[in-house]
C-alpha cells in the first residue's frame, strides 16, 4: 500500500480517500508494528530501475528509546566521510567527543591517549599530516600496537601515517597502522 503524506492537507490513500486531518510536526508521526515485528519504513528506488527498496526498521524488542538523528547537511554516511575534529598544532589529549571521528596533527602538534576516558567500542582516528614523525603518549593503562603483546609507554607515528585507536575498555585500548 503506497500512501502519500502531506505536512498541511493529510494523507491520500491508494483509493484516493483522503485523511483531512493536517499532520502536525507538534507531535510525532508514528508506524506501528505488529505482536511479532518492530515497523520499518520502506524507501523504494526509482521504478525505471526496479522495485527494490532501502528500508529503516525498528528491533523487535528495545529496552528504552532510541532517536537516529541525521547530520544538519548532505554528506555520505559510513565509512566514506569520517568526520574531522580539525588539525591540531599543539599538544592534545583525545576526548569522547573525538569518537567515530580522525584528528589530524600538524607541525608541532602531538597526541596523548587519556586514561579512564573511553568506552568499550570506541574509535578515534590520528592523521599526521606533517614532514616528519610524531609521538603519541599513551597515559591510558595498557596501550597495545595492533599483533603485539607489550604495553607502550609512547608511540611513534610516521609521517603522513594513520593510526587506529580502538579502546577495549576505558583502560585499554589497541593502535594500529603505521605506528611503531
Amino acid at each position: 500500500m503506497t500512501m502519500v503524506i502531506n505536512g498541511t492537507s493529510g494523507a491520500t490513500f491508494p483509493d484516493s480517500t483522503t485523511q483531512t486531518t493536517a499532520f502536525s510536526t507538534a507531535s510525532p508521526f508514528s508506524i506501528t508494528g505488529n505482536s511479532t515485528a518492530g515497523a520499518s519504513i520502506r524507501l523504494p528506488e526509482d521504478t525505471d530501475n526496479g522495485s527494490n527498496y532501502a528500508a529503516i526498521k525498528a528491533p523487535d524488542s528495545l529496552t528504552s528509546d532510541v532517536t537516529c538523528t541525521l547530520p544538519s547537511t548532505t554528506s555520505t554516511l559510513g565509512y566514506l566521510n569520517l568526520p574531522a575534529v580539525g588539525t591540531k598544532t599543539g599538544s592534545y589529549s583525545l576526548a569522547t567527543a573525538d569518537v567515530g571521528k580522525y584528528v589530524q596533527v600538524s607541525t608541532g602538534g602531538s597526541i596523548t591517549i587519556p586514561d579512564a576516558t573511553f568506552a568499550e567500542g570506541d574509535v578515534v582516528v590520528i592523521a599526521n599530516n606533517t614532514t616528519g614523525n610524531i609521538t603519541i603518549t599513551c597515559t591510558i593503562t595498557t596501550a597495545y600496537i595492533g599483533g603485539t603483546d607489550t604495553d607502550k609507554a609512547t608511540v611513534t607515528l610516521a609521517t603522513r601515517g594513520v593510526a587506529n585507536v580502538l579502546f577495549l575498555s576505558g583502560t585499554v585500548c589497541i593502535i594500529t597502522g603505521n605506528v611503531s
